[in-house]
């Protein structure tokens, strides 16, 4: 075990944050820690990392373990260059890297050989030294270092780049990469995910899943929980539980856990309230007083299960338009950017860019960071202008857009006059209505806006958002800085929606659930792939595997000196894989749907068996009859939906 937390509480004045929370972080585990803002996921990292204090309970380690913790946006402040900073990480091994230069002139000078008693010594020290040099990884530092600042997206950055002149984004993915380099044996991030593409993402996982320590990690980013973790740790209602498995398991188990629960404390309801009933018509007759006055005893003896607890409240909105656009919503024909800095020469971020959205359709926009995807959304909602190409939207569109930044809000407003400044034609009581579904209620809206979280900000955005019905949404990372439950929250509204999306994202669990074609944006264009995120990995993995195989059969028919076949003339089937791929989508909707009233039907069969069991019941010819056929008639409708549900798998 490397450590071991121990009734942990934390209150601020008369908030509780975390009360009697425990948990243990064995060797090489790797813990997901999740719940909803403010729940207290970032105070229990800060509490084990010794940066607060907890009003009760103890943090248990060994002096040998050495723990790493990167804070949530916590940006890398430095006078050093990058190459600097990172080889201060190994100054143990550069300082032992220059004993060993100094012990080498010593054994290359001819006066020592003539001292073999002194030479013997120097040999015999420079053997060690050079021993525990390999071992502590002295060989493979450099190495080590170019390639995680290359995974972390620094490998076209001069080493000597000064690190106070980065963005904050990329002094945070230069925190993270300094950490990594330092390998504790219990490494704690929070949100490590912030500001990385989906290129850094992918790189990330794959180290951190051959990582030789224990990792403990607060994350909104369920593709990345799913991809590292082998344990949740639930933090609700200021309280902790483990649940075995990535996020995916956590979401089932969950699931059954309160289902199971619910099914208890109901039966037990049910028990309690034939045994009032028994004792109501039996205390008061004197052959029946004694078994009422012990069912009454016993009734006053019994543990009495609390209803399991709910969901958490959490956002509840959706969005509608007011009418439809045409068919054709967007046409972008070969448009450039330029980016301009004061002082510096411009600099071309991308060209050729082209694409059509059409009524309906769900468009995600992915590329690395730096390469202009928000730059492009905002030359389409106008607020830039394009070096070159065109682009025109069709007819009736009313454009709704969500700026990343949240730059449309004011930070002297309060969160009430925020939105209503928008909408001064509604009524206060609309707008109230609205906030309180996107959780401001009561005090929350006379918050002022220069005050909110990250979090709040986006629901405020959000809210604002949804009161435009809008019929064209395009959105700039939508996901960020929400819960986990507010992006299933956003996503569920987004999938009813009937207007036409274009959207930007990181979150790969996101991009699965939403996009139906991706538009991937380089220095020198747009490449297109029909479906979602893993859709476009497996499109991309099957074109590298035939370029490869075509680069095998050149290489093999040039060596024989013959001429190499030509490659088969692809046939444009864009339009009937896009048909595919929709109605693929609808049956995996209809499967999901007829897996859910399956599940139904099981719950009300088992209510039912349960009901012949009861004495009551089965006392009860009329009854027992009455229960027998609805018993039929759920497994007939069991049955039928079993059967469509097969057909749709074959």
């Amino acid at each position: 075990m490397l450590l071991q937390v121990s009734n942990i509480s934390k209150s601020y004045g008369i908030d509780v944050i975390l009360s009697d929370i425990s948990m243990q972080v064995l060797e090489r585990e790797r813990i997901g820690i999740v719940g909803i803002n403010g729940a207290g996921k970032s105070t229990l990292l800060k509490i084990i990392a010794g940066e607060l204090s907890a009003d009760s309970g103890a943090i248990h380690k060994s002096k040998e373990t050495k723990l790493g913790y990167l804070a949530q946006n916590s940006g890398l402040q430095s006078n050093r260059t990058i190459i600097e900073e990172m080889r201060s990480v190994f100054d143990h091994l550069i300082q032992a890297e220059q004993e060993l230069r100094d012990l080498e002139a010593q054994i290359a000078d001819p006066e020592l050989h003539a001292n073999e008693k002194r030479y013997a010594e120097v040999l015999e020290r420079y053997s060690r030294k050079s021993d525990w040099f390999r071992e502590q990884g002295g060989f493979e530092m450099n190495t080590r270092i170019n390639s995680v600042l290359h995974g972390m997206g620094f490998g076209h950055f001069p080493a000597d780049t000064l690190i106070s002149s980065l963005s904050g984004g990329q002094k945070t993915r230069l925190a993270l990469a300094r950490i990594l380099l330092q390998a504790p044996d219990l490494l704690m991030l929070d949100e490590p995910t912030n500001y990385l593409d989906i290129e850094t993402l992918t790189w990330l996982e794959s180290y951190l899943r051959s990582y030789p320590g224990a990792i403990v990690v607060v994350s909104h980013d369920r593709y990345f929980l799913d991809a590292i973790v082998q344990t949740i740790v639930e933090i609700e209602r200021h309280s902790a539980k483990r649940y075995t498995g990535n996020y995916s398991r956590y979401i089932e188990l969950k699931a059954a856990e309160y289902e199971s629960q619910l099914k208890q404390y109901e039966k037990q309801q049910d028990e309690i309230s034939r045994m009032e009933q028994f004792v109501q018509r039996n205390l008061v007759r004197a052959s029946t007083t004694k078994r009422a006055q012990s069912r009454r005893k016993a009734l006053e003896k019994m543990e009495r299960l609390d209803r399991p607890a709910g969901e958490l409240k959490k956002a509840s909105f959706s969005f509608e338009i007011e009418k439809q656009t045409g068919k054709d919503v967007l046409d972008v024909r070969s448009l450039a950017v330029v980016f301009k800095k004061d002082r510096e020469p411009d600099k071309l971020l991308f060209q050729n860019v082209s694409f059509h959205l059409s009524r309906g359709e769900t468009i995600a926009l992915i590329g690395p960071n730096g390469i202009g995807k928000s730059t492009l959304l905002k030359v389409l909602v106008g607020e830039l202008q394009p070096a070159a190409g065109n682009f025109s939207w069709g007819s009736n569109v009313k454009l709704g857009y969500y700026d990343q930044e949240h730059t449309g809000l004011n930070p002297s407003n309060t969160v009430l006059e925020e939105v209503w400044s928008h909408y001064p034609h509604l009524e206060e009581v609309r707008i109230r209505t609205v906030l309180g579904n996107f959780l401001f209620s009561g005090d929350d809206v006379q918050k002022r806006i220069s005050s909110l979280s990250g979090g709040e900000k986006a629901r405020v955005s959000l809210a604002k958002l949804m009161l435009k019905q809008a019929n064209v949404l395009i959105l700039d990372e939508p996901t960020n800085h929400l819960d986990l439950f507010s992006k299933e929250v956003l996503e569920s509204a987004l999938l009813d929606y009937e207007g036409t999306l274009l959207f930007i994202s990181h979150d790969r669990y996101f991009l699965n659930k939403m996009a139906e074609r991706i538009v991937e944006l380089s220095s020198t264009g747009t490449e297109h792939f029909l479906g979602n995120y893993d859709d476009m990995l497996e499109k991309k993995r099957d074109l590298e595997e035939a370029r490869l195989e075509a680069l095998a059969k050149q290489t093999a028919a040039a060596s024989k000196g013959q001429s190499a076949p030509e490659a088969p003339t692809a046939v444009n089937s864009y339009e009937a894989e896009k048909q595919a791929k929709r109605e693929e989508r609808n049956r995996q909707r209809k499967i999901e749907q007829l897996e859910q009233q399956i599940a139904e039907l099981e719950q009300q069969l088992s209510v039912l068996e349960l009901q012949l069991a009861d004495p009551a019941v089965f006392n009860d010819y009329i009854r027992v009859s009455e229960v027998q056929a609805e018993m039929e008639q759920t497994k007939s409708a069991l049955q039928s939906a079993y059967e469509q549900w097969e057909q749709l798998l074959n």
